[in-house]
């Protein structure tokens, strides 16, 4: 096991399933996690089970709602009021909708919560995370990202939306982010890279009807969050992959991600866009 002590953590979506399983495997190493959830109630649950099971007292839970920019911006100035370092940043929280919905920002709840939400945290915390260096950045991405295409003419999915589509264009957005950061951070000593922890049994898709259903239907099949946190640990702390990035992982094994996902023209112009979305410079 990677000792983690004297590390510092943040995961977003660390109340429950994946994100959960890797703050309770980094808790154990001996790190500082703190881990994002949207609900108190659950975040605090969740807080207390991990710190029952890992027996580290340094963990901590802080609210934010990804899909919200205000939100975002609160959690980012209070993590910095309480943190001098940050040393691993795991955007792992995401959501799939099967009907189009708006965030309070006024943009397409898939695309802000699931691209967005990640490429502005990254942006506000990106100071610490260069001062922590040697540091890592984790973007959980999804083989969903196969065979889509990012839409810059509806990119928000007012004319025309597919849940499916929506959400495999927000699962590449983040890798086509993740390959231009790397660009962006090389000689920093912070690395960044992408990762598919596998089909999981968590929550995913809940409340979505047929969608639901269906994955109901083929829960048996799917892989334990802990089987998946190891694949999301093995990209966070590995020594093996101390200065590897802008790559993309699958189970623990890097691999090329689509065709579309190397596109450096579609890359530099969904990062513009970004930025004048959220309102930051990187």
């Amino acid at each position: 096991m990677v000792d983690m002590t004297g590390k510092t953590c943040i995961i977003t979506g660390g109340n429950s399933g994946i994100g959960k399983a890797t703050a309770l495997g980094l808790a154990k190493m001996g790190a500082t996690v703190v881990i994002v959830s949207r609900g108190k109630e659950k975040g605090e649950a969740a807080l207390a089970d991990i710190i029952a099971k890992s027996g580290n007292r340094s963990t901590e839970l802080m609210l934010a709602d990804m899909s919200s920019q205000d939100s975002i911006r609160t959690l980012a100035s209070d993590f910095k009021a309480r943190h001098e370092r940050l040393h691993l940043l795991v955007n792992n929280a995401g959501v799939y909708l099967t009907r189009r919905n708006t965030t309070v920002d006024g943009l397409e709840s898939t695309f802000a919560t699931n691209h967005l939400g990640p490429f502005l945290l990254t942006s506000l915390l990106l100071d610490l995370l260069e001062a922590s260096a040697p540091s890592r950045i984790v973007n959980v991405s999804s083989d969903a990202h196969n065979g889509a295409k990012i839409d810059f003419e509806d990119l928000q999915g007012q004319k025309k939306f597919s849940g499916w589509h929506a959400y495999g264009q927000s699962k590449l957005a983040m890798i086509l982010f993740t390959h231009q950061l790397a660009k962006r951070l090389d000689g920093t000593g912070v690395t960044v890279n992408s990762a598919h922890p596998g089909v999981v049994r968590t929550n995913f898709a809940n409340n979505n009807g047929l969608v639901t259903f269906g994955f109901r239907l083929m829960r048996p099949f799917f892989i334990s969050p802990k089987t998946a946190a190891k694949r999301i640990l093995y990209v966070a702390t590995s020594p093996d992959l101390e200065g590897v990035t802008g790559k993309y992982f699958t189970k623990t094994h890097e691999v090329k991600s689509s065709q579309e996902s190397y596109d450096d023209e579609s890359a530099k112009r969904l990062w513009q866009i970004s930025e004048q979305l959220t309102k930051v410079s990187i």
